[in-house]
């Protein structure tokens, strides 16, 4: 993966937010890679509950694909 420098602006209280969840030796693009990936997991249950929780009215059938 090539590494490219961008800048993000944050909040002065945003960034010490991510200072605080940065462990040591963690770099900023670690700590990003681990919460975009959490915030993923979140997004897939969601939509994981949604479907449990819709009727069989909602969904389609895997026949009919």
């Amino acid at each position: 993966m090539s590494k490219a420098d961008k800048r993000i602006p944050v909040t002065e209280e945003r960034w010490q937010e991510l200072n605080d969840l940065k462990e040591a030796g963690q770099t900023y693009d670690e700590l990003l890679k681990e919460l975009v990936e959490q915030q993923q997991r979140r997004q897939l249950a969601a939509r994981t509950r949604a479907v449990e929780e819709a009727s069989e009215e909602e969904l389609t059938s895997l026949d009919e694909l």
